[in-house]
This record gives structure tokens, sequence and C-alpha cells, in this order.
């Protein structure tokens, strides 16, 4: 009795481990233009102005601030204040 309970709290553990493992790889995966979209709707959401997103490779950042990692963490998403025009209202702000 007690080597069947020990393996089903195995197998159980086990189950667990590879199931917070596909969640996590999943979302190291996510597309650049996703993340760059979801992160200028939340800027644009607080209502920030005059910035931008670039997609970078991973080293080459320079001055800006990397806000966000994709494609497996080969490439990073780059803030940078100032490049955008006031005057560019994004998609989300333009009225219909």
């Amino acid at each position: 009795m007690k080597k069947s309970t020990l393996a089903a709290v195995f197998l159980l553990a086990c189950t667990y481990g590879f199931a917070q493992t596909e969640q996590t790889t999943s979302a190291a995966r996510k597309s650049c233009e996703d993340l760059k979209t979801e992160i200028g709707k939340k800027l644009d959401a607080k209502g920030v102005i005059g910035y931008s997103l670039d997609v970078v490779d991973k080293g080459k950042e320079g001055d800006g601030k990397v806000v966000g990692g994709c494609d497996g963490g080969t490439k990073s998403i780059l803030y940078t204040r100032g490049s955008k025009t006031a005057a560019e209202p994004s998609a989300a702000k333009k009225p219909q």
C-alpha cells in the first residue's frame, strides 16, 4: 500500500513539473510583434507619448531601456523616449 501511494505522489509531482515547464516555455517564445503590441498598449493606456519601441538583437540594445525579451531570448524590445511625435496618434486612440 505504501509503495503504490508513494508511486502516485511521485507521478503527480512529475506531471506538475512538466506542466510548469511547458507554461514557461510558451511564454518565453512569444512573438516579438505580439509583445511589442502589448507593451505599446500598456504605455498608451498610461498616457505615455513621444516614445518608440524597437526590436533589436540581444546585446545590441544601445541607449534605450530594455522592456521585454522575445524569440526565445534572442531579441530585446527597446523603449526610447522622444522618437514618436505627439501628432502621431496610436492605433488605439484613433477616432472611428
